[in-house]
């Protein structure tokens, strides 16, 4: 009992000059490290946690993986830290935890063509690290991320993590919610106002591209509003696509709800290139239905809005219609600029069949290697960039693999019976059909978030005929 209460009064006596010792360590970390370290306390039993879970089952890794595209390029006007590595690494914890935990017999659905040119790809930029015109390898490794490096880690998982349909609903569900979130946060700076950090950031240099003849191009919590109007443009028509099948009552008002709202986030983002993702992708949609009725029905409706939009001033005074308007007019002065810099580049990669390096145009290449050419001529396109980075043998090989993707998932959707399944197959396929086109006008493929739903959708698609497969198998036993 005397032993007990020496321990006591011991413990009661260092207690209060621990905890000196510990505030006078957190003040110190504070004064030198500001308020990473405070929040860096904060998140080390999330972090832990998570780190527990993605362990435990890699689709949390996707699931998180998902939640840091939304918001990671949005964090850093707050935070002056690489927020950026976030993805990569729970994109490799992921990695780490699906050969722990997936059984071997799973990973024999990534042995198929689509793994297998996204391969082809990742093998092409990673010659491009030994291209003498390549500005650094540090400027390589951070620009490969979204063009390359994502996709062959979320295109093989994907397979392997993903074995069944319910899956897929639930990281369609988790990608809609997100998208609702994204575009009535849009509305919170269109009819609310910026915060502090926001204006900070249009201050520094990006009002230039965002604000408009007094006018918000809103944006999000994403990069910019030209990669928050193609991603609000890429979830309202899969979402769209998905109200028009055959789904419950609640189903339907929830797909219903997520287009309008989403597709109303695409207006306000100003973003003209984004129309192209719905145009596109609901002709690939109309296409793939395989009814003529519906198809003549659907070309009368899109060719009525293009005639609308090109040949009449209906709507003219509302400013986001008159910034779709002007995506039509071939005579705007920013799409003569883009054809001009084309111009540039074509002379530019004439002896330069490998391009100037990947990390060399475009953000990256201010970064790393600013005054030269490729990083002060904009690219403004993903397919630009990549030419101008990789050449044009990159650039073929880019384009010949996204196209032999594509049509491999065409034919399979043409193959599927079950309705529910193929619906949603089109659904998918009508999105990345319209991204891919918009491509061309804005830097969309690779950029957060829509990079990562993009290659997700993808390995969906091919996924889909094999759950088609399977349904008519057990039909079959039973």
């Amino acid at each position: 009992m005397v032993f007990q209460n020496v321990k006591i009064v011991f413990v009661k006596g260092l207690a209060l000059p621990a905890l000196l010792v510990v505030a006078l360590l957190l003040s110190e970390l504070i004064a030198k490290g500001g308020m990473l370290v405070p929040i860096a306390l904060i998140a080390l039993p999330l972090g832990l946690a998570l780190f527990y879970l993605i362990f435990s089952n890699p689709k949390y890794g996707f699931l998180t993986s998902f939640l840091v595209a939304f918001v990671v390029n949005g964090l850093g006007r707050y935070i002056d830290a690489p927020f950026g590595l976030a993805l990569d690494i729970i994109l490799l914890m992921t990695l780490v935890s699906s050969v722990i935990n997936v059984p071997a017999k799973n990973w024999q659905g990534a042995k198929n063509p689509v793994v297998g040119l996204t391969f082809v790809w990742f093998l092409v930029t990673v010659f491009e690290i030994f291209n003498p015109e390549s500005p650094s390898f540090e400027a390589w490794f951070y620009a490969v991320r979204g063009i390359a490096l994502y996709m062959i880690i979320i295109v093989p998982l994907v397979f392997v993590a993903f074995q069944k349909q319910k899956d897929m609903m639930l990281m369609i569900r988790f990608w809609f919610i997100g998208g609702i979130i994204s575009a009535l946060y849009g509305m919170k700076q269109l009819y609310i106002g910026l915060n502090g950090a926001e204006n900070a950031w249009l201050a520094a240099g990006a009002s230039e591209t965002h604000i408009l003849f007094g006018r918000l191009r809103v944006f999000s919590f994403y990069s910019d509003a030209g990669q928050f109007g193609a991603f609000m443009a890429f979830t309202g028509l899969v979402a769209a696509i998905f109200a028009l099948g055959k789904v419950s009552f609640k189903n339907k008002i929830f797909y219903g709800t997520t287009a309008l709202i989403c597709f109303y986030g695409m207006a306000i983002s100003g973003t003209r290139g984004a129309l192209f993702v719905p145009i596109s992708g609901f002709f690939a949609y109309l296409f793939l239905s395989k009814n003529f009725k519906t198809l003549m029905a659907g070309s009368a409706f899109l060719a009525i809005c293009f005639y609308i939009l090109k040949f009449t001033f209906i709507g003219q005074g509302n400013y986001q219609i008159q910034r779709m308007r002007s995506a039509l007019n071939p005579d705007d002065p920013s799409f003569q600029v883009r054809l001009e810099n084309q111009r540039k580049f074509k002379a530019y990669l004439a002896t330069r069949p490998f391009g100037g390096g990947i990390g060399s145009a475009g953000y990256w290449g201010e970064r790393f290697s600013p005054g030269t050419f490729l990083a002060e001529t904009p690219t403004d396109s993903h397919y630009v960039r990549i030419w101008a980075e990789t050449g044009i043998v990159g650039l073929t090989i880019h384009l010949l693999s996204l196209l032999i993707i594509l049509g491999i998932c065409f034919f399979r959707i043409f193959r599927i019976r079950d309705p529910e399944i193929k619906q949603a197959m089109m659904a998918l396929f009508a999105g990345v059909f319209g991204i891919a086109v918009a491509s061309y006008g804005n830097q969309v493929i690779g950029q957060m978030p829509t990079n990562v739903f993009f290659y997700m959708s993808l390995s969906f698609i091919f996924l889909g005929a094999t759950w088609d497969r399977s349904i008519d198998t057990n039909t079959q036993k039973q």
